[in-house]
């Protein structure tokens, strides 16, 4: 069976001559969860922008569900839910029609939308705020937001960039069990976040980036073996590939 998601000898960026990304290759299966790991400038923001669709590579390509971005654009594009690093909505929009807009994209039938929106509403103690404007919300109540249209939909593969900041601890225990509910259920993530130890709990297996090459690859026994550091956790076992990747030894 074909993974969910290809990611297979990419090479891109935003200029040919200059590209961020150099032969890049991973899979995402259904059912599992994948971190995308990295110092900053790594080339995750850019890896994230090629699976949307939104960069064209250079070379390689990426395919969700078998098919790619030119095959059929919103096929593809309905096998992801995307949460963005930092939120995006539309300031005149009330919190549910945030809701109900990516309810519409995505096809949902009433019922189901109203029996899921209003549970993750309470979820994310987001039920008191849903008629607000989200021109006055804080940003973490924005992220959730971001979370909660992303969840409502129950996608194929949920894509994931630092979620956790400005999260308040409910609403991080809610993501986190909303997360673990959904690969249980069958859903893919890719998940990119510098909180390795959570990554660590609730990864199965790991993308190492650095400098826009692929130091390392595999579940966390898999790293351990390549850094020589069995029993270590992720956050030592990552600092050692990178610094070991840059010193050359």
């Amino acid at each position: 069976m074909e993974a969910l998601l290809h990611v297979d000898h990419l090479t891109g960026g935003y200029s040919k001559q200059r590209p961020v990304l150099h032969d890049i290759g991973f899979t995402v299966n259904a059912g599992e969860m994948v971190g995308l790991i990295g110092l900053n400038g790594a080339g995750k923001s850019t890896t994230i922008k090629h699976i949307l669709g939104l960069m064209e590579p250079h070379s390689g390509s990426v395919r969700l569900g078998g098919r790619r971005l030119g095959d059929d654009p919103t096929a593809y594009r309905r096998t992801y839910a995307y949460v963005p690093e930092t939120p995006l909505l539309y300031e005149e929009l009330t919190v549910r029609e945030h809701l109900e807009m990516a309810a519409m994209a995505y096809g949902m039938d009433q019922a189901s939308y109203e029996e899921r929106a209003a549970r993750l509403l309470e979820d994310f103690q987001m039920a008191p705020f849903h008629n607000r404007l989200s021109a006055h919300l804080s940003k973490g109540m924005k992220q959730k937001v971001m979370i909660m249209s992303a969840f409502l939909v129950k996608p194929a593969l949920y894509i994931i960039d630092e979620p956790f900041l400005g999260l308040d601890p409910l609403g991080i225990r809610s993501l986190l069990e909303l997360m673990a509910k959904v690969k249980e259920e069958g859903a893919a993530i890719l998940i990119s976040s510098h909180i390795l130890s959570t990554i660590e709990r609730y990864g199965d297996r790991y993308v190492v980036l650095h400098q826009g090459r692929l130091t390392a690859y595999g579940d966390l026994e898999a790293l351990r073996n390549q850094a020589d550091m069995p029993q270590a956790p992720l956050d030592d076992v990552f600092c050692s590939l990178v610094t070991r990747d840059v010193s050359g030894k």
